[in-house]
């Protein structure tokens, strides 16, 4: 508790990000890497977490499947239709052209003991320029307003800016989310926090008098509560499903669900992609309620882990992996109409 206060304390004495006027990009990388040998001394006094999840064990799903397999909250579904329109293609070449540079963040978020998927946050920040600046004075790949990248180590004046140091700006980010999380335990939070500052979220906690984003976005500054949504979908298109940093902590405590016993005597295939039970059933002229019975909970299990052990008579089986190309685009069509 006292710790949760003196972060309380120390968050609302910084100089939030800005909270508008985000660097402009059409997503060109343009990123030498910077000379960062002064900072391998101070970097390797940073624990190594063996478990990336240890931080937030106790707050999201046990499991030994990754970061991965949480569900896209169907409330943030629609937006995410509308920005895989816009930005799928150029966040495609994304994933190969800037590998170097997200293999670099991965690296330093995981001695920081934080999720992988927070390197989107830059994405969504800056499309990681160097030399990104917005409006109000936000600089460098994760936009640190001087104040804030101040308090978290790094030097800022007339003749040295180390917002553009990519590997120390990654680290700087690293610790403020940390600090977010130590105050809200909930990523959705921490995102809005970081881009539209601790007090922004706080008052919409106050007025909402809940501690859900869903519940409380409507008291956000637009740009903050488009600013999560932007983070779910980017990590949506790249990483093809949701992630323990795109639910809030009670969507994340509602999956820990084991999966389906197998039932002896189906012929059983293990897939991946978010198939629709109806769709499915319906391609294979399958009874819906024998699929259901054969395939429980076969809707949230898809959604929540991304794979699943499909269970089925040998000739619909056999029907479906004929079919199978079909039944996920109807029911990716599905959901995106949901």
């Amino acid at each position: 508790m006292i710790k949760k206060l003196f972060v309380g304390i120390y968050l609302l004495s910084l100089v939030a990000f800005a909270p508008a006027g985000r660097a402009e990009s059409n997503f060109d990388i343009q990123m030498p890497l910077s000379d960062t040998t002064d900072l391998e001394d101070s970097a390797s006094t940073i624990t190594v977490l063996n478990d990336p999840k240890a931080a937030f064990k106790d707050l999201y799903i046990k499991s030994n499947d990754g970061l991965n397999g949480v569900q896209l909250n169907p409330l943030a579904m629609s937006f995410v239709e509308g920005y895989i329109a816009r930005f799928e293609k150029k966040m495609t070449n994304l994933k190969t052209t800037a590998k170097p540079y997200f293999d670099i963040m991965d690296n330093i978020l995981t001695q920081h003991g934080l999720p992988k998927e927070l390197k989107y946050l830059a994405v969504i920040e800056s499309n990681l320029k160097l030399n990104a600046r917005s409006w109000a004075g936000a600089v460098g790949p994760w936009q640190f307003m001087p104040a804030t990248a101040r308090n978290m180590g790094l030097k800022v004046s007339g003749k040295v800016d180390e917002r553009k140091d990519f590997t120390k700006s990654t680290h700087a980010a690293s610790k403020y989310l940390n600090l977010l999380f130590e105050m809200y335990g909930d990523w959705l939070l921490v995102v809005a926090a970081y881009n539209g500052g601790p007090g922004a979220v706080n008052s919409a906690i106050r007025k909402s008098k809940s501690r859900d984003f869903w519940t409380l976005q409507k008291y956000l500054p637009t740009e903050s509560k488009n600013h999560v949504k932007k983070f779910i979908a980017t990590h949506y298109l790249m990483e093809g499903q949701g992630g323990i940093a795109t639910v809030t902590k009670a969507e994340a405590e509602n999956y820990t669900e084991t999966a389906p016993a197998k039932m002896e005597g189906a012929k059983v295939q293990s897939i991946s992609g978010r198939y629709n039970a109806s769709v499915l059933a319906k391609h294979i002229s399958m009874d819906l309620a024998t699929f259901n019975k054969m395939n429980p909970n076969f809707d949230r299990h898809v959604a929540s882990n991304g794979v699943y052990e499909l269970q089925l008579p040998e000739d619909k089986m056999a029907i479906f992996l004929e079919r199978k190309s079909d039944i996920l685009n109807e029911s990716m069509a599905l959901l995106l109409e949901m």
